[in-house]
């Protein structure tokens, strides 16, 4: 008589939707930690979004900045008129374009904004960074796999008023 071993156990199917919320969760916890880290620059996230953009970019009209930042131009106008007045940002005139002006950073935007990105990338090695290699491999790969789906979510849907 041969003894059956007992079937091994159904693999539990991951729910898509607790997935969500633990990413979800883990982004504000994230981000609470990178701004409290800002704070003690003196900056808060938008003011170092608008920064950091800028330090991968210049010379970039105010409705450039604000399709990369994922806001209105009027959202972003307030924030940047203080970011001109604390002598972070300065508006040049376009040559040949009497409404629109393009962004650059002064010298004291560059040094907090690369402050604030040494601050971000510290918090990322403390944490993201200790893991294994093929674990941030995998992560990429996943992240990269649901960006394309998002994507195609939104270019399936069209595009959405402002």
């Amino acid at each position: 008589m041969t003894s059956l071993s007992p079937a091994p156990a159904p693999v539990e199917t991951a729910d898509p939707l607790r997935i969500w919320f633990r990413f979800i969760r883990l982004n504000r916890r994230a981000t609470n930690a990178v701004a409290a880290e800002l704070k003690e620059l003196g900056l808060s996230i938008p003011q170092f979004d608008l920064l950091s953009t800028l330090t991968e970019r210049e010379g970039m009209s105010q409705q450039e900045l604000a399709e990369r930042l994922y806001v209105t131009k009027g959202n972003v106008s307030g924030l940047l008129d203080r970011m001109v007045e604390a002598g972070l940002v300065e508006r040049r005139s376009i040559p040949g374009d009497r409404r629109s002006n393009a962004l650059y950073l002064t010298a004291k935007g560059r040094d907090l904004a690369n402050r604030g990105i040494a601050a971000q990338r510290a918090y990322v090695m403390r944490t993201l960074g200790t893991l294994p290699s093929q674990d941030l491999a995998d992560l990429e790969r996943i992240v990269l796999a649901w960006r394309d789906k998002a994507r195609a979510e939104e270019a399936a849907s069209g595009p959405k008023p402002r």
